[in-house]
């Protein structure tokens, strides 16, 4: 069996520590525009399965609580499966799968709750440099034919 490895490796941009600014809708799929900007700082560990996984804990300290993020990849059916928790609740949440195109942009989907509500999930990767990246969450409520970004973070990457 012939195993495809085009994915592996593809988060070890994110690996060391990060500066985040977040940027969070405050009532996401209500139509209002109100944002919480806030800091975060985000630990990536170093490669795991030889490139196929990662993970990362970020640390949101005016919020007092925290976030882990754990990256799967399926070489099989070559896509990454981005699963997340935050430390309120330790769940979960329903994981996004894709890949990055050539171009250097991630795209990952999944279906998700929001408030009870089923929505379909989308985080785009982006801007992706030696000291950069950003991060997007969008909601869509019509099977991704419009989309509701609802959380930014844009990365800076700390020194040492």
């Amino acid at each position: 069996m012939t195993t495809k490895t085009t994915g592996y490796g593809d988060f070890d941009f994110l690996i060391g520590t990060w500066e985040v600014t977040n940027r969070r809708l405050l009532a996401p799929l209500t139509g209002r525009t109100g944002w919480d900007t806030f800091p975060g700082v985000s630990i990536c560990t170093g490669r795991i399965f030889d490139g196929g996984a990662n993970l990362d804990e970020i640390v949101f300290p005016t919020k007092g609580t925290r976030g882990l993020t754990l990256r799967l990849y399926d070489p099989e059916r070559d896509e990454w499966s981005l699963n997340w928790a935050a430390s309120p609740d330790g769940r979960l949440t329903p994981p996004v799968t894709g890949r990055f195109g050539p171009d250097g942009h991630g795209e990952f989907q999944g279906d998700d709750y929001h408030e009870g509500e089923k929505v379909r999930c989308r985080y785009l990767w982006s801007g992706i440099s030696a000291t950069t990246a950003r991060w997007e969450q969008a909601y869509s409520t019509d099977s991704g034919q419009s989309w509701e970004t609802n959380w930014t973070m844009d990365f800076q990457r700390l020194a040492g």
